[in-house]
């Protein structure tokens, strides 16, 4: 896979640092990483943006920002109230194959979920992965009400005839709750996906040798870990009081 594109069903879940784990694992292995933020929102312009945190997490190679838009809106609605131009899909495409051909793995981040508006035109993540034919990786929270955005993104994809890659928990706990562990076996299904991953919660303070080091044991072999998503399950798993 030269290129993944890394979505989200919703913000502020754990999609930057599920990035950088991602990115972190690849390079490990020899591999040249850059790492693709269509549109930084919220961010000014003298600020770290995702990117370069992603790059200063993994040590991946490179980094590159389409667009930056101050204030923390949906990509098209930051962009229209800057009066500065919008990233579209063909743009994200471009820059995306240009990476790819210099680097071994590119990481498209999106902003927020799947289908958030990048212009007037109603442009979405989903269109530029399409346009790149690219499987899509799905960053999820780990609590109550996940099970059903992850199915409508991951009904959105296939409605779109596009793979995706699997379902990757951006911030797992040390105490889960009852939702948390039961979702284990359900997001899967409800995904129509692997499970490749879980993050532990507050993974994205770590140093970045820390983070470069663990990164492989929150992540399954499809993303080039060691993570084993039955035996995560197993261990959370807690029998039905009321069985006989």
């Amino acid at each position: 896979m030269g290129i993944i594109v890394v979505s989200g069903t919703g913000t502020e879940i754990g999609k930057t640092v599920v990035t950088a784990a991602v990115a972190a694992v690849a390079t490990a292995a020899g591999r040249t990483v850059a790492v693709l933020k269509p549109a930084q929102t919220g961010v000014g312009p003298d600020e770290r943006g995702d990117a370069d945190e992603v790059v200063r997490l993994s040590g991946a190679v490179g980094s590159a920002e389409l667009g930056r838009f101050p204030e923390p809106l949906a990509p098209g609605t930051a962009a229209r109230r800057a009066g500065l131009a919008p990233v579209g899909p063909a743009e994200v495409a471009e820059a995306a194959r240009k990476l790819a051909a210099e680097h071994d793995l590119v990481l498209v981040e999106g902003a927020g979920g799947l289908l958030v508006r990048f212009d007037e035109e109603g442009g979405t993540l989903a269109d530029a992965a399409a346009l790149l034919g690219a499987p899509v990786l799905v960053v999820v929270p780990a609590g109550l009400g996940t099970l059903n955005s992850t199915t409508l993104t991951a009904e959105a994809l296939r409605a779109r005839g596009i793979e995706q890659l699997g379902v990757v928990i951006g911030s797992w706990p040390d105490a889960p709750d009852l939702a948390m562990r039961c979702n284990l076996a359900d997001l899967p299904q409800e995904a129509g996906a692997p499970l490749l991953g879980a993050v532990p919660e507050g993974s994205g303070s770590l140093d970045p040798a820390e983070f470069r080091a663990a990164a492989g044991d929150w992540l399954g072999s499809a993303l080039g870990g060691t993570w084993d998503a039955e035996a995560f399950r197993e261990r959370f798993t807690e029998p039905y009081a009321g069985a006989s």
